[in-house]
């Protein structure tokens, strides 16, 4: 499945967009907002692989979103605006759908996204099987074993990497590197925090604690943390551990 947002400030284009999108079996609604700043908060707590975007709207354009964001999710323009379809493949965005959207015109745009994501797991699958990548760390190259992470903290365009045998920093986006973990192993716990779900020695109110470091969970993934971390391997007397 992929999960896609809309984001349009006219409350029909985001009707007739969903009504299209639950005719796609392999795209999942995720989110519908009325601005790119409402899209920024969204993409912080839940992960985002496909946009259909408004280019005029208020408080920032669909264009300036797509110029100011490091590694956006692939994107789908919806506009009454033609101008913009140059700037906007410049932009790298998947395809450029001009209103009123017929539902063949959807499908089509839609299915190209789905190719490009099939690209993408594909790589990802790739990338999880290998067990240590590289990091620049002033001008030496770090190499990493996923094993030995214990957790990531990030700040602004830099990453801090703790593990096992000490910290690395790193020029580098938290959301990039997120993209290149394993879900299965690694999970989001706060906007500046991915611990290895394996090295979790104990959850107490809103902290987890990895061997001496206490890390803060965030009220927006407590919930999630919960489910994943705890739920799915909880043992009491009336259940097993699954």
């Amino acid at each position: 499945m992929i999960n896609c947002v809309i984001i349009d400030d006219e409350p029909l284009a985001r009707e007739g967009l969903a009504d299209y999108v639950k005719e796609v079996d392999f795209l999942k609604l995720t989110g519908v907002c009325e601005n790119p700043v409402e899209l920024m908060s969204l993409m912080d707590r839940e992960p985002v692989d496909l946009i259909f975007l408004d280019i005029q709207m208020p408080k920032m354009s669909g264009i300036d979103f797509l110029k100011i964001v490091q590694n956006p999710p692939m994107a789908i323009i919806t506009t009454a605006y033609p101008s913009y379809a140059l700037e906007g493949f410049q932009l790298n965005v998947m395809d450029y759908l001009l209103k009123p959207i017929t539902f063949e015109r959807f499908f089509k745009s839609a299915g190209k996204a789905r190719d490009y994501h099939k690209l993408l797991t594909k790589s990802a699958v790739s990338k999880a099987d290998e067990d240590y990548f590289f990091i620049k760390c002033g001008s030496k190259y770090e190499k990493i074993f996923f094993d030995d992470i214990l957790y990531i903290e990030g700040l602004q365009n830099y990453v801090t990497i703790y593990t096992g045998k000490g910290k690395y920093i790193t020029l580098l986006n938290l959301k990039h590197l997120e993209q290149n973990l394993d879900s299965r192993h690694f999970i989001r716990i706060h906007k500046s925090y991915i611990v290895s779900i394996g090295k979790i020695e104990g959850i107490d109110g809103n902290e987890i604690f990895i061997q001496t470091h206490r890390i803060p969970i965030s009220r927006n993934y407590r919930e999630q943390v919960i489910e994943q971390v705890v739920n799915r391997r909880l043992m009491d007397k009336n259940r097993q551990v699954i």
